[in-house]
């Protein structure tokens, strides 16, 4: 009779040696963010100890980094996406004018690469660290059916808190007050699915390695620009604030209606901000309508700020990079933004 092999887990495509030292060098970066808050890492969950506030409402999210994976991955430039994650969902739980406490993250491969691993949880380390966030923990996951060889996931969790008085949630916006737009720095997480198809990237990866005079870079390193970080821009001028929305998928139409009560809208002047060449590129390159392009990317506005007309200068003092887009008006109908 024929002996069977022995089957293990390693030979069915896991190996969990990799995984404990990848959590190994996890819990090193890790450590390097923490506060006192923090009491524990390695049990079966984290623990942070909320301290300083009266009425204190924990705000949390979660997002991952999409289809611009598919660029890293392609051009083995992984660290920007782990900054990518962080800044993105800081920037979400901003908008309730939460400050943030702890992350996690979450790193799913079809055979996990230690050093990859190591690149995007350095970069996320340092994410945190820049706002004063703690990486409490995350997981690392090795699924050979689900993800190719080279490809992965990334998404991040976030808890932030904020004193129940001051959240920010849109109800006091009146007509006749001012938007005001952060710029982005290019596409951020969103948009990607459009973009890599607009160049053909799926087809011709060479195309990420050309230089456009228009960009100052190649394709690759324009879309792998970092998500920008609104935090440290926007945290002192919190107080002076009505509304935040930050500008993700569905764009300016998408996100500015979350925030506004039922019968305001949005009304932006087209001009008033510059849009990236990347943007007029994707536009002209893949033929793609105007309206379209304003529904898919933040088209050079990362966060819009609403808030009285009053305070439109003590805003534009502390937060310099603002500029004024827009204005809220009344309205009768569905349409809750209009550009023109």
């Amino acid at each position: 009779m024929e002996a069977r092999s022995k089957q293990t887990y390693a030979s069915a495509g896991v190996n969990t040696e990799v995984a404990d030292r990848i959590k190994e060098l996890i819990a090193g970066q890790a450590k390097s963010t923490f506060h006192t808050e923090v009491l524990n890492l390695g049990s079966f969950g984290s623990m942070f100890q909320l301290r300083g506030y009266n009425e204190p409402v924990l705000v949390s999210s979660v997002d991952g980094v999409g289809t611009k994976l598919k660029i890293a991955s392609l051009l083995n430039k992984n660290d920007t996406v782990g900054a990518d994650i962080v800044n993105h969902c800081v920037n979400d739980i901003l908008c309730c004018g939460a400050k943030p406490l702890f992350f996690l993250d979450y790193i799913a491969m079809g055979k996990l690469m230690s050093e990859q691993v190591e690149v995007i949880v350095a970069a996320i380390a340092r994410a945190c660290q820049e706002v004063g966030c703690s990486l409490v923990g995350g997981e690392t996951a090795e699924m050979p059916d689900i993800y190719f060889r080279g490809s992965y996931d990334l998404v991040g969790f976030i808890v932030g808190v904020v004193e129940k008085s001051n959240i920010i949630d849109g109800n006091t916006i009146a007509e006749g007050d001012i938007i005001l737009g952060l710029p982005s720095n290019g596409l951020h997480t969103n948009g990607y699915s459009l973009a890599r198809k607009t160049f053909g990237v799926e087809d011709n990866p060479s195309c990420l390695s050309r230089f456009y005079p228009e960009l100052g870079k190649t394709l690759g390193e324009e879309l792998l620009q970092i998500h920008r970080c609104y935090y440290q821009w926007l945290e002192p001028t919190l107080p002076l604030i009505k509304g935040l929305a930050h500008i993700t998928g569905g764009g300016f139409i998408g996100n500015i209606p979350r925030i506004l009560p039922e019968d305001l809208a949005a009304h932006l002047h087209k001009g008033s901000w510059d849009i990236p060449p990347v943007f007029k590129l994707i536009q002209e390159k893949g033929n793609v309508e105007e309206a379209e392009m304003y529904r898919v990317f933040n088209m050079g506005i990362g966060m819009v700020l609403i808030c009285s007309r009053q305070v439109v200068t003590e805003v534009t003092v502390t937060s310099p990079q603002a500029r004024i887009i827009g204005e809220i008006v009344k309205t009768k109908n569905e349409k809750k933004v209009t550009i023109g």
